[in-house]
Protein backbone atom coordinates (compact mmCIF):
# COMPACT_ATOMS: atom_id res chain seq x y z
CA UNK A 1 0.00 0.00 0.00
CA UNK A 2 1.41 3.10 -1.04
CA UNK A 3 0.81 6.89 -0.39
CA UNK A 4 -2.75 7.93 -1.92
CA UNK A 5 -4.24 4.32 -0.84
CA UNK A 6 -2.50 2.91 -4.27
CA UNK A 7 -2.87 -1.02 -4.33
CA UNK A 8 0.08 -2.54 -6.29
CA UNK A 9 -0.27 -6.32 -7.25
CA UNK A 10 2.84 -7.71 -8.17
CA UNK A 11 3.08 -11.05 -9.74
CA UNK A 12 5.69 -13.74 -7.85
CA UNK A 13 5.61 -16.17 -10.68
CA UNK A 14 9.30 -15.77 -12.18
CA UNK A 15 9.67 -14.26 -15.64
CA UNK A 16 10.11 -16.32 -18.56
CA UNK A 17 11.17 -14.41 -21.62
CA UNK A 18 9.80 -17.26 -24.36
CA UNK A 19 6.24 -16.77 -22.94
CA UNK A 20 3.75 -14.65 -25.26
CA UNK A 21 3.16 -11.44 -24.76
CA UNK A 22 -0.35 -10.56 -23.58
CA UNK A 23 -1.07 -10.51 -27.14
CA UNK A 24 -1.52 -13.45 -27.39
CA UNK A 25 0.08 -15.49 -29.85
CA UNK A 26 -3.00 -15.59 -31.94
CA UNK A 27 -2.89 -11.92 -32.47
CA UNK A 28 0.34 -12.27 -35.19
CA UNK A 29 2.34 -9.40 -33.82
CA UNK A 30 4.87 -11.08 -32.08
CA UNK A 31 5.98 -12.57 -35.02
CA UNK A 32 4.86 -10.72 -38.05
CA UNK A 33 7.30 -9.91 -40.64
CA UNK A 34 7.35 -6.93 -42.25
CA UNK A 35 6.31 -7.91 -45.67
CA UNK A 36 3.66 -9.66 -43.80
CA UNK A 37 2.39 -6.09 -41.74
CA UNK A 38 2.55 -4.75 -45.54
CA UNK A 39 1.01 -7.30 -46.78
CA UNK A 40 -1.95 -6.97 -43.87
CA UNK A 41 -2.43 -3.20 -44.63
CA UNK A 42 -2.43 -3.22 -48.97
CA UNK A 43 -5.13 -5.90 -48.57
CA UNK A 44 -7.38 -3.45 -46.46
CA UNK A 45 -7.31 -1.30 -49.15
CA UNK A 46 -9.81 -2.26 -51.67
CA UNK A 47 -8.96 -0.12 -53.88
CA UNK A 48 -5.38 -1.16 -54.35
CA UNK A 49 -6.51 -4.73 -54.10
CA UNK A 50 -8.95 -4.22 -57.08
CA UNK A 51 -6.40 -2.56 -59.16
CA UNK A 52 -3.70 -5.09 -58.34
CA UNK A 53 -6.54 -7.36 -59.81
CA UNK A 54 -7.26 -5.52 -62.66
CA UNK A 55 -3.49 -5.89 -63.50
CA UNK A 56 -3.16 -9.43 -63.29
CA UNK A 57 -5.82 -10.50 -65.20
CA UNK A 58 -4.09 -8.12 -68.01
CA UNK A 59 -1.12 -9.21 -67.48
CA UNK A 60 -2.41 -12.95 -67.36
CA UNK A 61 -3.46 -12.19 -71.33
CA UNK A 62 -0.15 -11.98 -72.27
CA UNK A 63 1.12 -15.30 -72.96
CA UNK A 64 -2.52 -16.33 -74.33
CA UNK A 65 -3.23 -13.09 -77.31
CA UNK A 66 -3.29 -15.89 -80.00
CA UNK A 67 -5.92 -18.17 -77.99
CA UNK A 68 -8.11 -14.90 -77.18
CA UNK A 69 -8.18 -13.10 -80.20
CA UNK A 70 -10.72 -13.99 -82.45
CA UNK A 71 -8.73 -13.27 -85.67
CA UNK A 72 -5.08 -12.33 -86.50
CA UNK A 73 -4.37 -8.59 -86.00
CA UNK A 74 -2.94 -7.98 -89.67
CA UNK A 75 -5.62 -9.85 -91.29
CA UNK A 76 -7.70 -7.52 -93.80
CA UNK A 77 -11.18 -7.69 -94.60
CA UNK A 78 -12.08 -5.79 -97.77
CA UNK A 79 -15.22 -5.73 -97.25
CA UNK A 80 -15.56 -4.08 -94.48
CA UNK A 81 -13.75 -1.06 -94.27
CA UNK A 82 -14.18 0.89 -90.78
CA UNK A 83 -17.37 -1.53 -89.70
CA UNK A 84 -19.23 -0.04 -86.71
CA UNK A 85 -19.04 -2.92 -83.98
CA UNK A 86 -21.21 -5.68 -84.14
CA UNK A 87 -23.25 -5.80 -81.04
CA UNK A 88 -23.59 -9.20 -78.95
CA UNK A 89 -27.46 -10.39 -78.35
CA UNK A 90 -29.09 -13.14 -76.49
CA UNK A 91 -32.33 -13.44 -77.09
CA UNK A 92 -33.77 -13.36 -80.69
CA UNK A 93 -37.30 -12.43 -81.08
CA UNK A 94 -37.93 -13.32 -77.38
CA UNK A 95 -36.02 -16.74 -77.40
CA UNK A 96 -33.10 -17.09 -75.92
CA UNK A 97 -30.32 -18.59 -78.46
CA UNK A 98 -27.31 -17.43 -76.73
CA UNK A 99 -24.53 -15.52 -77.90
CA UNK A 100 -24.72 -14.61 -81.48
CA UNK A 101 -24.42 -11.23 -83.71
CA UNK A 102 -26.93 -10.27 -86.73
CA UNK A 103 -24.71 -10.31 -89.84
CA UNK A 104 -24.71 -6.99 -91.88
CA UNK A 105 -23.65 -5.98 -95.16
CA UNK A 106 -22.04 -3.17 -96.78
CA UNK A 107 -23.07 -0.62 -99.35
CA UNK A 108 -22.00 2.49 -100.63
CA UNK A 109 -23.94 5.88 -100.64
CA UNK A 110 -23.49 7.78 -103.88
CA UNK A 111 -24.99 10.87 -102.59
CA UNK A 112 -22.62 11.01 -99.04
CA UNK A 113 -20.08 8.76 -100.58
CA UNK A 114 -19.66 7.17 -97.84
CA UNK A 115 -19.93 3.46 -96.86
CA UNK A 116 -23.13 2.65 -95.24
CA UNK A 117 -23.94 -0.71 -93.29
CA UNK A 118 -27.43 -2.42 -93.02
CA UNK A 119 -27.90 -5.02 -90.20
CA UNK A 120 -30.16 -8.03 -91.27
CA UNK A 121 -32.15 -8.86 -87.93
CA UNK A 122 -33.77 -11.49 -89.21
CA UNK A 123 -31.00 -13.62 -89.20
CA UNK A 124 -29.24 -14.12 -86.25
CA UNK A 125 -25.44 -16.19 -85.85
CA UNK A 126 -24.00 -17.82 -83.39
CA UNK A 127 -21.00 -17.79 -81.82
CA UNK A 128 -18.24 -20.08 -81.39
CA UNK A 129 -16.50 -21.01 -78.35
CA UNK A 130 -13.56 -22.73 -77.85
CA UNK A 131 -13.31 -23.58 -81.66
CA UNK A 132 -10.65 -24.00 -83.98
CA UNK A 133 -10.06 -20.65 -86.00
CA UNK A 134 -7.52 -18.90 -87.85
CA UNK A 135 -4.35 -20.44 -87.42
CA UNK A 136 -1.15 -19.16 -85.51
CA UNK A 137 2.22 -19.43 -84.21
CA UNK A 138 2.28 -19.40 -80.34
CA UNK A 139 4.78 -17.06 -79.25
CA UNK A 140 5.88 -17.09 -82.92
CA UNK A 141 6.97 -20.67 -82.33
CA UNK A 142 4.11 -23.54 -81.50
CA UNK A 143 1.63 -23.44 -84.35
CA UNK A 144 -2.16 -23.80 -83.28
CA UNK A 145 -5.50 -22.89 -84.19
CA UNK A 146 -7.55 -22.96 -81.11
CA UNK A 147 -9.36 -19.81 -80.30
CA UNK A 148 -11.63 -18.46 -77.27
CA UNK A 149 -13.88 -16.77 -78.81
CA UNK A 150 -14.80 -17.23 -83.29
CA UNK A 151 -16.97 -15.78 -85.99
CA UNK A 152 -19.71 -17.91 -87.17
CA UNK A 153 -19.61 -19.70 -89.58
CA UNK A 154 -19.95 -18.45 -92.71
CA UNK A 155 -20.14 -14.50 -90.60
CA UNK A 156 -18.51 -12.31 -89.37
CA UNK A 157 -17.78 -11.18 -85.60
CA UNK A 158 -16.67 -7.27 -85.11
CA UNK A 159 -17.01 -6.82 -81.36
CA UNK A 160 -15.26 -3.61 -81.64
CA UNK A 161 -15.43 -2.30 -85.57
CA UNK A 162 -12.72 -2.28 -87.81
CA UNK A 163 -10.16 -0.15 -89.36
CA UNK A 164 -8.58 1.27 -92.41
CA UNK A 165 -8.15 -1.50 -93.40
CA UNK A 166 -10.99 -3.97 -92.26
CA UNK A 167 -8.73 -5.40 -89.68
CA UNK A 168 -10.24 -6.20 -86.70
CA UNK A 169 -10.07 -3.82 -83.72
CA UNK A 170 -11.03 -5.70 -80.65
CA UNK A 171 -8.00 -8.12 -81.66
CA UNK A 172 -5.84 -5.42 -82.79
CA UNK A 173 -5.88 -4.50 -78.99
CA UNK A 174 -5.52 -8.08 -77.67
CA UNK A 175 -2.70 -8.04 -79.37
CA UNK A 176 -1.26 -4.71 -78.42
CA UNK A 177 -1.33 -5.64 -75.17
CA UNK A 178 1.28 -7.74 -75.26
CA UNK A 179 3.45 -4.97 -76.63
CA UNK A 180 2.42 -1.97 -74.29
CA UNK A 181 2.49 -3.99 -71.04
CA UNK A 182 5.79 -6.08 -71.39
CA UNK A 183 7.32 -2.45 -72.50
CA UNK A 184 6.80 -0.69 -69.04
CA UNK A 185 7.75 -3.37 -67.12
CA UNK A 186 10.85 -3.51 -69.15
CA UNK A 187 11.60 0.47 -69.52
CA UNK A 188 11.40 0.11 -65.57
CA UNK A 189 13.58 -2.45 -65.00
CA UNK A 190 15.88 -0.71 -67.05
CA UNK A 191 15.71 2.34 -64.95
CA UNK A 192 15.49 0.63 -61.71
CA UNK A 193 18.94 -1.01 -61.68
CA UNK A 194 20.44 2.59 -63.41
CA UNK A 195 18.63 4.24 -60.03
CA UNK A 196 19.66 1.51 -57.64
CA UNK A 197 23.58 1.86 -58.86
CA UNK A 198 23.60 5.59 -58.92
CA UNK A 199 21.65 6.33 -55.81
CA UNK A 200 23.38 3.65 -53.85
CA UNK A 201 26.94 4.75 -54.61
CA UNK A 202 26.12 8.63 -54.05
CA UNK A 203 24.07 7.88 -50.87
CA UNK A 204 27.18 5.53 -49.59
CA UNK A 205 30.13 7.02 -50.27
CA UNK A 206 29.02 11.01 -50.52
CA UNK A 207 31.52 13.45 -51.35
CA UNK A 208 32.93 14.18 -54.61
CA UNK A 209 30.76 10.77 -55.76
CA UNK A 210 27.50 12.09 -54.28
CA UNK A 211 28.39 15.56 -56.15
CA UNK A 212 29.40 14.08 -59.34
CA UNK A 213 25.78 11.83 -59.22
CA UNK A 214 23.88 14.54 -58.29
CA UNK A 215 25.16 17.21 -61.46
CA UNK A 216 24.46 14.07 -63.29
CA UNK A 217 20.70 14.25 -62.40
CA UNK A 218 20.62 17.47 -62.58
CA UNK A 219 21.49 17.97 -66.24
CA UNK A 220 19.40 14.86 -66.72
CA UNK A 221 16.33 16.13 -65.29
CA UNK A 222 16.73 19.62 -66.79
CA UNK A 223 16.38 18.58 -70.24
CA UNK A 224 12.42 18.49 -71.59
CA UNK A 225 11.74 15.02 -71.62
CA UNK A 226 9.14 14.94 -74.40
CA UNK A 227 11.16 16.74 -76.58
CA UNK A 228 13.92 14.42 -75.62
CA UNK A 229 12.26 11.30 -76.24
CA UNK A 230 10.67 12.84 -79.86
CA UNK A 231 14.66 13.09 -80.77
CA UNK A 232 16.08 9.95 -79.70
CA UNK A 233 12.88 8.30 -81.10
CA UNK A 234 13.42 10.16 -84.38
CA UNK A 235 17.22 8.94 -84.32
CA UNK A 236 16.66 5.56 -84.52
CA UNK A 237 16.89 3.95 -88.14
CA UNK A 238 14.06 3.48 -89.91
CA UNK A 239 15.92 0.41 -91.05
CA UNK A 240 15.47 -0.87 -88.08
CA UNK A 241 13.26 -4.36 -87.64
CA UNK A 242 10.49 -4.15 -85.38
CA UNK A 243 11.98 -6.07 -82.17
CA UNK A 244 15.31 -3.61 -82.49
CA UNK A 245 12.64 -0.66 -82.45
CA UNK A 246 10.85 -2.42 -79.64
CA UNK A 247 14.03 -2.22 -77.50
CA UNK A 248 15.28 0.74 -78.58
CA UNK A 249 12.07 2.52 -77.23
CA UNK A 250 12.47 0.54 -74.30
CA UNK A 251 16.26 1.74 -73.56
CA UNK A 252 15.02 5.18 -74.24
CA UNK A 253 12.88 5.28 -71.93
CA UNK A 254 14.60 3.20 -69.07
CA UNK A 255 17.76 5.62 -69.48
CA UNK A 256 15.39 9.06 -68.95
CA UNK A 257 13.36 7.35 -66.17
CA UNK A 258 15.84 6.47 -63.33
CA UNK A 259 17.00 9.99 -61.76
CA UNK A 260 13.85 10.59 -59.66
CA UNK A 261 14.97 7.12 -58.03
CA UNK A 262 17.99 7.57 -57.99
CA UNK A 263 17.48 10.58 -55.78
CA UNK A 264 14.97 8.64 -53.39
CA UNK A 265 17.59 5.61 -52.83
CA UNK A 266 20.29 8.41 -52.21
CA UNK A 267 17.88 10.25 -49.66
CA UNK A 268 17.23 7.04 -47.74
CA UNK A 269 20.99 5.73 -47.71
CA UNK A 270 22.64 8.60 -46.18
CA UNK A 271 20.24 8.43 -43.10
CA UNK A 272 20.66 4.61 -43.08
CA UNK A 273 24.33 4.08 -42.97
CA UNK A 274 24.43 5.96 -40.18
CA UNK A 275 23.16 3.13 -38.12
CA UNK A 276 24.96 0.84 -36.17
CA UNK A 277 23.90 -2.41 -38.18
CA UNK A 278 25.84 -0.39 -40.79
CA UNK A 279 29.20 0.33 -38.69
CA UNK A 280 28.82 -3.86 -37.54
CA UNK A 281 29.04 -4.86 -41.25
CA UNK A 282 31.59 -2.70 -42.15
CA UNK A 283 34.09 -3.61 -38.99
CA UNK A 284 33.71 -7.50 -39.99
CA UNK A 285 34.97 -6.42 -43.01
CA UNK A 286 31.91 -6.05 -45.18
CA UNK A 287 32.73 -4.36 -48.95
CA UNK A 288 30.66 -2.13 -49.82
CA UNK A 289 28.89 -3.50 -52.35
CA UNK A 290 27.93 -6.28 -50.07
CA UNK A 291 26.96 -3.30 -47.56
CA UNK A 292 24.50 -1.64 -49.81
CA UNK A 293 23.01 -5.05 -51.52
CA UNK A 294 22.57 -6.99 -48.30
CA UNK A 295 21.84 -4.45 -45.69
CA UNK A 296 20.85 -1.15 -46.61
CA UNK A 297 18.84 -1.37 -49.70
CA UNK A 298 16.36 -4.18 -48.14
CA UNK A 299 15.58 -2.08 -45.55
CA UNK A 300 13.50 -0.04 -47.49
CA UNK A 301 13.05 -2.44 -50.74
CA UNK A 302 9.30 -2.08 -50.20
CA UNK A 303 9.70 1.84 -50.81
CA UNK A 304 11.25 1.22 -53.83
CA UNK A 305 8.81 -1.57 -55.20
CA UNK A 306 6.48 0.89 -54.65
CA UNK A 307 8.12 4.07 -56.65
CA UNK A 308 8.67 1.40 -59.22
CA UNK A 309 5.17 0.47 -59.55
CA UNK A 310 4.38 4.28 -59.97
CA UNK A 311 6.71 4.64 -62.55
CA UNK A 312 5.45 1.99 -64.89
CA UNK A 313 2.38 4.16 -65.99
CA UNK A 314 4.64 6.52 -67.38
CA UNK A 315 6.57 4.07 -69.44
CA UNK A 316 3.15 2.92 -71.00
CA UNK A 317 2.25 6.43 -71.90
CA UNK A 318 5.57 7.27 -72.68
CA UNK A 319 5.26 4.71 -75.57
CA UNK A 320 1.67 5.60 -76.51
CA UNK A 321 2.65 8.91 -77.05
CA UNK A 322 5.62 8.60 -79.64
CA UNK A 323 3.59 5.81 -81.12
CA UNK A 324 0.80 8.04 -81.28
CA UNK A 325 3.12 10.62 -83.30
CA UNK A 326 4.95 8.21 -85.21
CA UNK A 327 8.21 8.35 -83.92
CA UNK A 328 7.89 4.63 -81.59
CA UNK A 329 6.95 1.83 -82.73
CA UNK A 330 6.16 1.04 -86.05
CA UNK A 331 3.60 -1.51 -88.12
CA UNK A 332 3.07 -4.24 -89.02
CA UNK A 333 3.93 -3.76 -84.33
CA UNK A 334 0.68 -3.91 -82.88
CA UNK A 335 0.45 -1.55 -79.81
CA UNK A 336 -2.03 0.88 -78.25
CA UNK A 337 -0.24 3.90 -79.15
CA UNK A 338 0.07 2.43 -83.14
CA UNK A 339 -3.68 1.86 -82.67
CA UNK A 340 -4.35 5.19 -81.61
CA UNK A 341 -1.88 6.43 -84.26
CA UNK A 342 -5.07 5.68 -86.48
CA UNK A 343 -7.28 8.17 -85.22
CA UNK A 344 -5.41 11.17 -84.41
CA UNK A 345 -7.44 11.70 -87.88
CA UNK A 346 -10.32 13.97 -86.65
CA UNK A 347 -12.52 13.13 -89.72
CA UNK A 348 -11.96 9.73 -89.12
CA UNK A 349 -12.52 10.26 -85.04
CA UNK A 350 -16.25 11.94 -86.26
CA UNK A 351 -17.24 9.47 -88.52
CA UNK A 352 -16.02 6.21 -87.03
CA UNK A 353 -15.50 6.93 -83.20
CA UNK A 354 -14.90 3.58 -82.37
CA UNK A 355 -10.89 3.84 -83.79
CA UNK A 356 -10.38 5.77 -79.78
CA UNK A 357 -10.93 2.49 -78.31
CA UNK A 358 -7.50 1.54 -77.74
CA UNK A 359 -7.73 4.31 -75.53
CA UNK A 360 -9.82 2.25 -73.05
CA UNK A 361 -7.29 -0.20 -71.91
CA UNK A 362 -4.79 2.37 -71.32
CA UNK A 363 -7.19 4.56 -69.24
CA UNK A 364 -7.28 1.64 -67.06
CA UNK A 365 -3.79 0.33 -67.28
CA UNK A 366 -2.73 3.65 -65.88
CA UNK A 367 -5.61 4.56 -62.97
CA UNK A 368 -5.17 0.59 -61.63
CA UNK A 369 -0.92 1.61 -61.68
CA UNK A 370 -1.85 4.77 -59.86
CA UNK A 371 -4.27 3.19 -57.44
CA UNK A 372 -1.90 0.03 -56.73
CA UNK A 373 1.31 2.26 -56.11
CA UNK A 374 -0.92 4.42 -53.54
CA UNK A 375 -1.81 1.82 -51.81
CA UNK A 376 1.86 -0.19 -51.66
CA UNK A 377 3.57 3.44 -50.71
CA UNK A 378 0.54 3.38 -47.60
CA UNK A 379 1.76 -0.22 -46.92
CA UNK A 380 5.25 0.37 -47.33
CA UNK A 381 5.00 1.73 -43.53
CA UNK A 382 3.07 -0.45 -41.81
CA UNK A 383 3.35 0.59 -38.51
CA UNK A 384 1.52 4.42 -39.63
Amino acid sequence: MEAGGTRHFVDAAPFDPAAPSAHGPESGIDTASAWQLIARKFLRHRLAVASAVVLALLYATIPAVEFLAPYDPNRRHGDYLYAPPQALHLFHEGRFVGPFVYPYRSQFDMETFRRGYIVDTATPQPVRFFCRGEPYRYLGLVPGDRHLICPPEGGTLFLLGTGRLGRDLLSRIVYGARISLVIGLAGVGISFVLGLFFGGIAGYFGGLVDAAVQRLIEVVRALPELPLWLALSAALPPNWSPLAIFFGITLILGLLDWPGLARAVRSKLLALREEDFVAAAELMGASPRHVILRHLIPNFMSHLIASATLAIPTMILGETALSFLGLGLRPPVTSWGVLLNEAQNLAAVQLYPWLLLPVVPVLVTVLAYNFMGDGLRDAADPYH
